[in-house]
């Protein structure tokens, strides 16, 4: 797969099951947090726009309060092809991992490999995640140096733990829970890395197929840990990304039971 609206032409064709046209978005909804972990200085916020399909919900994250007023009105009961031409680029997306979930499940046959996620208050399920994502990228040869696109101080963390540099990049800015400085240019800071971990939410803003060329073209390990489209990004397995830990809805910030990540990798091995 070499963009994400090739993709999404892809869908439109029917390319990978049902045609789009005859399926319907059933419930629509925007789950929004606020979070400061025990024992963290920060805290943040998230929105999510949702889409529900038969049994698959696909979502894509949004900056909060940034969603007009009428989108939940224009996506509910909406077929899914009308959607995946949608003006919005974050219906778009939540529309298309809405329907990949549904025709590809997160199932061994297709590639997944589940990793459990314990129960427990959020910081320790955070911390569990980032062990799945982090550990997606190569031990031989270890990265010296990651670009960590989207901030999530667990994953810094576990780079940490294992005495590896990273480089934090985010559209906001900002400081890491370590007084680090968050670098707002991704792009400025690729040549100095030699792997990247990036987070879905660079398909909703537009940020994603540049880092991932630059992956495809120097070879360097692309992982991507994905809330936002998650049966959208292990269809670039292969084609510029290494590995992808999906994480469909409920995300682990929604539940203090226990949950499951997917995990993806080119090869199909265990991961």
């Amino acid at each position: 797969m070499r963009s994400v609206a090739e993709l999404e032409r892809r869908g439109l064709a029917g390319e990978f099951g049902p045609d789009p046209a005859g399926l319907r978005i059933s419930v629509a909804f925007t789950p929004c947090q606020a979070v400061r972990h025990r024992d963290r200085s920060g805290g943040y916020r998230n929105e999510v726009l949702s889409l529900r399909l038969a049994g698959s919900v696909g979502s894509c994250a949004v900056e909060p309060g940034a969603l007009p007023a009428a989108t939940l009105d224009d996506c509910v009961g909406a077929d899914v092809a009308s959607l995946l031409a949608h003006p919005s680029p974050a219906v778009r997306i939540a529309a298309l991992d809405a329907y990949l979930a549904h025709v590809l499940p997160h199932t061994p046959e297709n590639g997944a490999r589940p990793y459990p996620l314990p129960d427990g208050d959020s910081l320790r399920k955070s911390r569990a995640r980032a062990r799945a994502v982090v550990d997606l990228l190569p031990e031989t040869p270890a990265p010296r140096r990651v670009l960590v696109v989207g901030v999530v101080n667990s994953l810094l963390e576990r780079r940490r733990e294992r005495g590896t540099g990273y480089v934090p990049c985010g559209l906001k800015g900002g400081t890491t829970e370590w007084g680090e400085p968050v670098r707002r240019d991704a792009a400025a800071e690729l040549d100095g890395c030699d792997a990247l971990l990036v987070s879905g939410m660079t398909l909703g803003n537009g940020t994603f197929e540049p880092l991932l060329e630059h992956a495809r073209s120097t070879g360097k390990p692309l992982v991507l840990f994905a809330q936002s489209g998650s049966a959208v990004l292990p269809r670039f397995l292969g084609a510029g990304v290494t590995a992808v830990s999906a994480e469909p809805y409920p995300f682990f910030w929604l539940d203090g039971g226990p949950g499951v990540l997917h995990r993806y990798a080119v090869g199909g091995g265990a991961v």
